[in-house]
């Protein structure tokens, strides 16, 4: 029973690699089980046996890494000891360095932003994905709003304005970097650029 609980777990786990791949190779829509499946080694039947269809395929693929805006997300819930303007920065300057160190991240983020088009079959994936970023933007506006912080907003900056302005900084930043990993070193420029952001949301950020 343990050889065979082993042998299912490696299955999954090379079919979860064939999907990375061939995601990252053709794109989600131009991708089948069946490609899927060929690629493995397994057979299609294999791949029902683990997966439902190609939307929970993807979406347990996702499941393997977690977003920075996820790790950032973890840390706004607990809450910060020392001065939280700092911490918050400091924060989004870890997730987003972590992603250099992290190959198959780098490769998983590229298939979310880059490789995956809009159809009807991943848009209960795609749904989650974006409720996510919504929570994401709704628990800044909330730090945000903290007196403590809030009286540091430069004028015309509300709490949920720079809620949003942090969050599209961070995707857009993914967004670029996995396209082109020319125009910024994530080990390098990553901390001056949140360090200007912040500047320009809060009075005395740095």
């Amino acid at each position: 029973m343990r050889r065979t609980k082993e042998e299912a777990e490696k299955t999954r786990a090379a079919i979860l690699m064939a999907a990375e791949t061939l995601f990252l190779e053709h794109g989600v829509a131009k991708t089948s089980l069946e490609h899927i499946a060929r690629h493995a080694g397994v057979t299609r039947g294999a791949v029902y046996w683990h997966f439902e269809n190609k939307a929970h395929l993807f979406h347990e693929m996702l499941n393997q890494v977690r977003l920075p805006i996820e790790q950032i997300t973890e840390q706004l819930c607990t809450g910060f000891e020392n001065n939280p303007i700092l911490a918050l920065r400091d924060l989004c300057v870890d997730a987003l360095q972590d992603l250099a160190l992290n190959p198959q991240k780098q490769r998983i983020f590229t298939i979310l932003l880059h490789r995956c088009e809009l159809t009807e079959e991943l848009q209960e994936a795609m749904d989650r994905h974006t409720e996510f970023i919504n929570q994401f933007v709704a628990l800044c506006e909330q730090y945000f709003s903290q007196p403590s912080i809030s009286a540091h907003l430069q004028p015309g900056v509300t709490p949920r304005l720079a809620a949003r302005m942090l969050n599209a900084l961070i995707v857009g930043l993914l967004s670029d970097c996995l396209r082109d990993p020319s125009l910024f070193d994530l080990n390098q420029d990553i901390k001056p650029v949140f360090a200007a952001l912040f500047n320009g949301l809060l009075r005395q950020a740095a």
